[in-house]
C-alpha cells in the first residue's frame, strides 16, 4: 500500500499545540496534541516554553516521517498572534517569548502616545485599539527603552509563526497576517510600517516581508520538504471561506470572543469603530479585514452559571435548551425596556431572575440580550458593504436560539451555521495548496446549515 500524500500543519494555541496531517481532500488522517508547562520570564511572569515548543516540532516530525504511512509533501504553521521570538546573530533566542497578557508600564505608554500624537491618532492609523502588549509593536518599544542591552542583541523579531518556519528552513521572514493584527506596527492606508516604527529604528529589527502563501525549501529537520512561512491563526481561519464562497460575507467566529470578520469592508476605520472595539486584520492575500469584537462567549458562561444556580439545574441543561418562538414572543412583548445593555455587558446582568418562570425562559432572555449586543457589533462592520451572507462558526453556531435570533436580527441576509473540522489548520494548508496538492480544492470543506425565521433548512 502506497503512502498517503499529506501536508503537516502545526496549529499552536496558547494552551494546546496540535499537529494535523491532511490528505489531498483536506481530511484529517493523523492528529497529535501536546500541552507544555509554562516557564517564566526574568520578571517572574508566565510565558511560553520556547525550548519545549521547538523540541515538540522536531520530535513530532521525526515520528511522522518514521511511520512510513504518509508522504509528507509540505509543512505549514498557524499560531496565536501578538508574540515575538527575538533571535540574535547566531539565530538563537536572546529573550523569552513574553506573554501578551503581561501588564504594559503606564509611564512608558504615556511617553509613546505623547511622542506620536495620542492614542486616538495612532489607533486609527494602525487600525489597532490601544491594547498594551497585545499591540506587539509595543513589546519591542519597551525593550528599547527599558532593556536596551537586550534590545541591542536582537537581530530579528520574528512573530511566532515565522519563528517556527525558521526552525525548519533557517530563513528569516515576516508575514503580513502577523504584522496586520492589532500590532500597532502597520499603517493600513500607506500599506507600510507606520512612521513611528521607522523613527524608532525598529524596522531594521524585522526580517523581509514575503507573501503569506510563499513556500521555502526545508532544512535537514524538514527532510528538504516544502515549508510555508506561517500565518496568524485568525487570518488562517478565514481562508476556507474565502476560497469556497464568492459572494460577500461576514464570518462571526464565536468562542470566548465573538469576532465579526468582514473581508469585503475596505473603508478606513473610524474613531467610532475603534471606540467600539473594532480593528483590522490582514487576510493572506494582503487585503485588510475589518473586524468587531464582543466578549459575549465569556458573558454567556458567567450568566449560564448564574441561571443554573438560581434554578438549581445543571449548566449542561441550559446549553442544550432549544429555540422556542413562543417564549421569544412572550419575552419580546413584555421585556423590561428600561434595562439597557452596553458593548461591555448585556442587559441580562442587571435582570432579576425571580421574574422568570423557569430556567428555560431565563436562558431565552439571556440570548435575546446577547443578540442585541451582537447585532450592534456585527452592524459596525456590515455597513457600507454589499454583504449577502453571514456565516457563524464556533460554539454559538450550535446554539439554536442564537442562530434563530441572528436570522431574525438580519432578515435581509442569509444566515448559516458553519461547521468545519479545524478551520485554522485547514486554512494554513489551503494557503499553500498550489505548491503541494495537484487536486482541485474541494467545494465542500465548509458544511452549512441555513437559518431563516421561522424555518430551518439543512444544506
Amino acid at each position: 500500500m502506497s503512502a498517503i500524500p499529506v501536508i503537516a500543519i502545526f496549529d499552536v494555541g496558547k494552551t494546546n499545540k496540535k499537529l494535523f496531517l491532511f490528505d489531498e481532500h483536506y481530511r484529517i488522517v493523523y492528529e497529535k496534541s501536546a500541552r507544555f508547562i509554562e516557564t517564566i520570564d526574568e520578571d517572574g511572569d508566565p510565558c511560553e516554553n520556547l525550548e519545549s515548543l521547538k523540541l515538540s516540532v522536531f520530535d513530532s516530525l521525526r515520528e511522522v516521517f518514521k511511520l512510513g504511512d504518509f508522504d509528507v509533501r509540505a509543512i505549514n504553521f498557524s499560531t496565536y498572534g501578538a508574540s515575538f521570538v527575538y533571535i540574535g546573530e547566531d539565530g538563537k533566542p536572546v529573550a523569552p517569548l513574553y506573554n501578551y497578557l503581561k501588564e504594559f508600564p503606564k509611564e512608558l505608554s504615556e511617553q509613546f502616545y505623547k511622542t506620536y500624537g495620542g492614542e486616538a491618532l495612532l489607533a486609527k492609523e494602525t487600525s489597532s485599539p490601544v491594547l498594551g502588549n497585545l499591540n506587539s509593536g509595543m513589546q519591542l518599544y519597551l525593550l528599547k527603552y527599558q532593556k536596551p542591552g537586550l534590545f541591542k542583541e536582537i537581530k530579528y523579531s520574528l512573530h511566532l509563526p515565522q519563528y517556527l518556519s525558521y526552525l525548519l528552513t533557517g530563513k528569516t521572514y515576516t508575514d503580513i497576517t502577523s504584522i496586520g493584527c492589532h500590532t500597532g506596527l502597520w499603517d493600513f492606508e500607506k500599506n507600510d510600517y507606520h512612521n513611528w516604527v521607522y523613527q524608532e529604528k525598529l524596522a531594521e529589527k524585522f526580517a523581509p516581508i514575503v507573501p503569506s502563501d510563499g513556500v521555502l525549501i526545508g532544512n535537514a529537520e524538514a527532510h528538504g520538504r516544502l515549508v510555508g512561512v506561517g500565518l496568524h491563526d485568525s487570518s488562517a481561519a478565514l481562508i476556507p471561506y474565502l476560497v469556497n464562497f464568492n459572494e460577500p460575507f461576514i464570518l462571526i467566529s464565536t468562542g470566548t470572543w465573538c469576532i465579526s470578520l468582514n473581508p469585503f469592508n475596505h473603508l478606513p476605520i473610524t474613531n467610532e469603530e475603534l471606540e467600539n472595539d473594532c480593528l483590522c486584520y490582514m487576510q493572506y492575500k494582503g487585503s485588510p479585514v475589518k473586524a468587531s469584537r464582543l466578549f459575549a462567549g465569556n458573558e454567556h458562561e458567567l450568566q449560564v452559571k448564574r441561571i443554573a444556580s438560581h434554578f438549581s439545574v445543571n449548566t449542561s441543561i441550559l446549553k442544550n435548551v432549544e429555540y422556542d418562538p413562543a417564549i421569544i414572543n412572550k419575552l419580546t412583548d413584555h421585556s423590561d425596556n428600561q434595562i439597557q445593555g452596553s458593548r461591555h455587558q448585556s442587559a441580562f446582568v442587571a435582570r432579576d431572575l425571580n421574574v422568570f418562570a423557569s430556567h428555560t425562559e431565563a436562558y431565552h432572555q439571556l440570548m435575546i440580550d446577547i443578540m442585541k449586543q451582537q447585532y450592534q457589533s456585527t452592524s459596525l462592520v456590515l455597513k457600507g458593504t454589499k454583504v449577502s451572507r453571514i456565516f457563524v462558526d464556533g460554539g454559538f453556531s450550535k446554539n439554536s436560539i442564537y442562530m434563530n435570533l441572528l436570522a431574525k436580527a438580519f432578515p435581509k441576509l442569509e444566515v448559516f451555521a458553519a461547521s468545519m473540522a479545524q478551520a485554522t489548520a485547514v486554512g494554513a494548508a489551503i494557503a499553500i495548496h498550489a505548491d503541494w496538492n495537484k487536486k482541485p480544492l474541494p467545494g465542500d470543506i465548509v458544511q452549512l446549515k441555513y437559518y431563516s425565521s421561522p424555518h430551518q433548512v439543512f444544506l
